[in-house]
Order: C-alpha cells, then structure tokens, then sequence
C-alpha cells in the first residue's frame, strides 16, 4: 500500500498533478491524502492565541477549503471509480512547507505530488518558489508535474548522475516503484569533462547496474557539456517522460538549483520531474 500525498491550492494545475498520481497508481493499492493548507495574510499569532473567539474568519476559510477539497474528492471519485484508492482530505492552519514535513513524518509518504509552475508565468523560470522550497526541505521523493502536462507512461526515464553517490535503496526504490510498474526503460547519462571515473565513481556505477538488474537500462556518457546541456540535448533526441535526480549536498543537483538565480538556469523542463533525497526521512 503506497501512501501519497497531494498538496492542492484548488488550481488547474494542481488538478492536472492529481489526475498524473491516479493515473500513475491505477494499478497500485493507494492511500492518497488530499492537502489544503491557508495562512491567512492578516494573520496575528496574539490574537489567534489570545481571542480566536473573534475571528471566525479563521472557520470560515477553512469551511471553505474543506468545502473544495470535497469537491476535488467527489471529482476523484466520479470520474476514476477506482476501488484501490483511499481518498482522505486535509485542510490545516499552517504553512505548506511546515505541514509538508509534518505529514510526511508522520504518515509515512512513498511519494508528494505536486504541480508545479513559473512564478509569475514567466517561461523562463523552472519551478515556481514552494517546489523549489519542497525540494530543499522535505525527506520524502517529490514528483513535480508541469504545467498541462497530460499523463504519459513512464517508458523512458532520463536518470542523470555524477556517480558520487553511494547509492542505497532508499535512492533507488522511488524509481523502481515506478518503472516496475511499467514496461520502462532507464537512461543512466554521466555528463563529464573527459575526465576518466576514479574507482569511487565505478564502484557506484556498478551498484546502480545491480539495482536496475531487472529493468531495461542503458548508460550514457557525454563529454564537454554542462549537465543542463547533457539533459536539454539528450531530451531532443529521444522521448523523455519523467527525470530523476537524486538531491545530493555539493552534488550537481544542488549547483543546478539552488547557487544559480532560478531564472537563470537555462534549463527547461516539460516533463515530470522525480527528486529523491539523499538522506531519508526519520521515522
């Protein structure tokens, strides 16, 4: 039984995540939690602590998340009929991130799912600023789903790496959880200098084609381009439905993200995007 969670603002967009995880899972056994989170802008801590008697706008914002979030699971239920999916709602008073990190502590989440946007609807920015913020904070695989994108099987999935990681289940078996679902295909792309791998980097190169034994890999190796480069250039030429990173500290994930401007990355992504942490949440 998978445990999932899917922040939802109400948007198309994050209906167009939602309908990506239902699709994704049709076949699983699924308990998948719908997640509502307000903070209201005229919000004071001393009155909430103090007098929340006088506010009842406070009960009114969360009548109306519950009220959409129970449109969203009548939405769900008519158009996907599935017995396999559970279907809880949550609307809570708290920052998204924060209750994020809660939720994935305490359920126990396989995966978060989330649309995802430029800020602003400028085109050139990857990901609007709550993803980025999930990336860096939350334990737990997030599958970000683009703007309008409409549901693919995963067939080919673009995996790069630098080989630094010492890799472990809990990196891999996001990934499997989904490709073995799927007649999928697993594209390893090592983006270098020239540079030859030192015995460190073969020996992680070896683990991954233990752990991808029983699933149709290739590996790829490109010299004297940027990883952006290596992953632009290779979704040209071939068919890409999800990308795999796993967020590694002075890795080439957290160089791409996080010590650039986010709108001057130049990277440009039009697929589902799967992030695993390096370390695994604590529970």
């Amino acid at each position: 039984m998978k445990n999932i969670l899917l922040p939802t603002d109400f948007s198309d967009n994050s209906w167009n995540a939602i309908v990506y995880a239902l699709q994704l899972f049709k076949n699983e056994k699924c308990n998948f939690y719908l997640l509502n989170t307000y903070t209201p802008a005229i919000y004071q801590v001393e009155y909430v602590l103090v007098e929340p008697a006088q506010f009842g706008m406070f009960d009114a914002i969360k009548e109306t998340a519950l009220k959409n979030l129970n449109d969203f699971e009548t939405r769900i239920k008519d158009e996907f009929k599935n017995p396999k999916h559970h279907i809880e709602s949550m609307a809570v008073f708290n920052t998204l991130i924060e209750e994020i990190k809660e939720i994935v502590e305490k359920k126990h989440m396989d995966y978060v799912v989330m649309g995802t946007k430029g800020a602003s609807g400028i085109k050139e920015v990857l990901f609007g600023s709550n993803t980025v913020h999930v990336f860096k904070s939350v334990k737990c695989p997030i599958l970000a789903i683009p703007a309008g994108f409409g549901f693919e099987k995963p067939h080919e999935v673009l995996f790069p790496t630098d080989y630094e990681i010492d890799y472990q289940d809990h990196h891999i078996k996001p990934i499997t959880g989904i490709t073995a679902l799927y007649n999928t295909r697993v594209n390893i792309l090592n983006a270098t200098y020239g540079d030859d791998l030192t015995k460190i980097q073969e020996g992680n190169k070896h683990k991954l084609e233990i752990y991808f034994k029983n699933t149709a890999q290739l590996f790829h190796s490109v010299s004297g381009q940027t990883v952006a480069d290596a992953i632009n250039n290779f979704q040209l030429k071939a068919r890409i439905n999800l990308l795999v990173m796993i967020n590694n500290k002075h890795s080439f994930f957290e160089n791409l993200f996080f010590k650039n401007a986010i709108n001057q990355i130049g990277f440009h992504l039009n697929v589902p995007f799967l992030v695993i942490p390096a370390k695994p949440n604590k529970n």
